[in-house]
């Protein structure tokens, strides 16, 4: 894309002068929804690319932050609200009193790279700070300075993030759920230029990052959590460093309760899911749907299963990982 046509594009985008022209020495793109460009080896559009920048520039990050990643359309809502429940759980003996039955988990957990967070109000203070993002693990590394915070990813098969991005890109747009959106999106997603993709790349940054620091990093599976909820919300709060006690498990049941708030037919039958909005107008509700492990199966092709499980195993021979 020549720059004049770059500039001409950032019109409408809150970027600043020197993002501008940061994106004019990076490879650009455009989908359905927007002008995207690459940075650091992974796509954004410019509203989000300036808010990465300012990320990395500005946040002041402290040892005790925890950071909840995932590749959109991974588990996002049912790990944040999950640890939310977790940190909060001695604080709410009163289940009628709890954050989540209130407010979304979106609201409740910052979007680190939110073009409409501030980040002169998250301040070093006395208490754990929980945010969440969808950047890569250097591009955050490099956000946290240094500071060796907690970051818990969640990976999700890729099949089932292609399917969950195809239906919420169709209720995000308000368009009808089609083959054609559908094959548009499978194409995007194979040639790693969707939003925050190429998928691959993002999660075995995360991957590796697990294996280098797993004191730091802990790496999960969504299809993992499903299988074995109890022990994996087990193992998410030991990380975290705040394990439950015997008291807890016997006796007051305190995982399953959890597991229970947490679980989508609680959270997505909650009025505030039903009817309310983030700060950008999106509905609360497109954020739940099925949830399911295997849901491609009833949506793609032999011939597009083959050509995506072709380009994972490609791309992450010799890591081992799988998904």
């Amino acid at each position: 894309m020549a720059h004049n046509e770059i500039y001409e594009n950032l019109r409408d985008d809150k970027v600043s002068e020197e993002t501008r022209k940061l994106i004019t020495s990076l490879p650009t793109d455009k989908d359905s929804q927007g002008n995207l460009c690459k940075y650091q080896a992974c796509w954004y559009y410019y509203n989000t690319f300036q808010a990465v920048i300012n990320f990395q520039k500005h946040f002041q990050p402290q040892e005790t932050d925890i950071v909840l990643a995932t590749f959109p359309k991974s588990g996002t809502t049912w790990l944040k609200a999950l640890t939310v429940a977790l940190l909060e759980r001695s604080k709410h003996d009163d289940p009628l009193n709890h954050p989540l039955l209130s407010n979304n988990p979106h609201a409740i957990v910052p979007l680190l790279e939110s073009p409409t967070l501030d980040l002169t109000k998250f301040l070093p203070s006395s208490s754990t700070r929980l945010f969440s993002t969808h950047m890569p693990f250097h591009t955050v590394k490099e956000g946290l300075k240094g500071y060796p915070c907690k970051i818990v990813y969640m990976c999700r098969n890729a099949k089932d993030v292609l399917i969950s991005l195809w239906h919420f890109r169709c209720k995000y747009q308000k368009i009808e759920v089609t083959k054609s959106v559908l094959e548009s999106t499978f194409e995007s997603f194979c040639r790693g230029g969707n939003f925050y993709g190429p998928i691959w790349d993002h999660v075995l940054s995360y991957w590796r990052g697990s294996l280098e620091d797993p004191s730091h990093v802990l790496f999960m599976k969504y299809e993992e959590m499903k299988e074995e909820p109890y022990a994996q919300l087990k193992r998410l709060a030991e990380f975290l460093g705040c394990p439950f006690t015997e008291e807890e498990e016997e006796e007051s049941g305190a995982v399953n309760k959890i597991l229970e708030l947490c679980s989508l037919r609680s959270l997505s039958d909650l009025e505030i899911n039903k009817s309310g909005k983030t700060v950008n107008g999106v509905d609360y509700k497109y954020f739940f749907r099925k949830g399911e492990v295997g849901d491609w199966k009833y949506h793609l092709t032999p011939e597009m299963v083959s050509k995506i499980d072709m380009i994972i195993e490609e791309k992450l021979r010799g890591s081992g990982l799988s998904f």
